[in-house]
């Protein structure tokens, strides 16, 4: 029997809340990581009007296979094999240098499929409205900036796919990089 839309993205959902429960986000906050995969979720559900369920419960378990050991073959078993698909064409290997990690962002971005790039694109958003209100500890400006344009370059590889999580990036792009200004400022 197929999951209802609702019950693929909860389950996906309680999935990702299971496997990623002693995981943190970086920053400062050190807020729960599932609250960075239910933003991720949200925005793509927003991003088509919820008439997405596999692509909104990809969102939800994104990081998945890179972050908490989860098998390619584990999500196609319990979510099926487009959702796997997709998890597997966001996911970065882990086994190669972050700044090799970080080219091939960039360099795959424009070739992964139109889904595949929704989800970068909102993974992108979280992760710089997360640096707005809670950079992790020790990071510098400098390193906060360069994080900035690393993202625009993913991003710029992933638009033409959908302009309100465009817009959405674009303007926290925007937000983050005036509060950085104005820190730099003094004010």
């Amino acid at each position: 029997m197929r999951d209802s839309a609702v019950a693929l993205i909860l389950r996906a959902a309680h999935f990702a809340a299971t496997r990623h429960v002693h995981q943190r986000r970086k920053g400062v906050a050190q807020e729960p990581y599932i609250n960075h995969l239910i933003e991720v979720a949200h925005l793509l559900a927003e991003a088509t009007d919820g008439a997405d369920e596999t692509l909104i419960a990809a969102g939800l378990l994104h990081d998945a296979i890179e972050d908490v050991q989860v098998t390619s073959e584990e999500l196609k078993r319990e979510f099926g094999a487009e959702v796997a698909a997709l998890v597997c064409e966001v996911t970065d290997d882990k086994t190669l240098p972050k700044e090799e990690r970080k080219r091939l962002q960039v360099e795959h971005a424009p070739r992964i499929s139109p889904r595949a790039r929704m989800i970068k694109l909102a993974d992108k958003i979280s992760n710089l409205r997360t640096l707005l209100y809670s950079p992790p500890a020790g990071w510098s400006r400098q390193r906060i900036v360069e994080y900035y344009a690393w993202a625009s370059q993913v991003v710029a590889g992933c638009r033409g796919v959908n302009a309100f999580l465009e817009a959405q990036f674009d303007q926290a792009h925007r937000e983050g990089m005036d509060r950085l200004k104005a820190e730099e400022q003094g004010q």
